[in-house]
């Protein structure tokens, strides 16, 4: 059986860094994934795929990307469930990240401007 998942995306938006109880770094992103063809209208769609990621993974993510950094993952599709306030059953498919590539180019710092001297002009 083959259970691989690679995605290229844009986060959707800044990631945030949780620890479970045990301390283990975890985040949860959401990538913008295009579509290769136009719809009806001739707009380009996306999909939203929910990605999870562990440990230093996660915690480079955090520190390194923000919203609209294009990222690759690759990892498994995992299905989970639970049972919301009203009792009614969720289900909910993510990807698990195994790796984590950043493929934007690091954000510039805004450069501070350079100190001007003071010239004296000799009389």
């Amino acid at each position: 059986m083959i259970n691989q998942v690679t995605l290229v995306g844009r986060l959707t938006r800044d990631p945030e860094l949780n620890k479970t109880s045990e301390g283990t770094a975890l985040a949860h992103i959401t990538l913008a994934v295009t579509r290769h063809y136009r719809n009806q209208n001739g707009e380009i769609e996306a999909d939203f795929v929910q990605c999870t990621l562990w440990r230093r993974a996660a915690e480079n993510t955090c520190q390194y990307c923000r919203k609209g950094s294009v990222v690759g993952i690759t990892g498994r599709l995992q299905t989970r469930n639970y049972d919301n306030k009203e009792g009614k059953r969720v289900y909910v498919t993510e990807v698990i990240a195994e790796t984590v590539r950043f493929l934007s180019s690091k954000p510039h710092e805004a450069a501070p401007e350079p100190k001007k001297e003071e010239m004296t002009i000799g009389v």
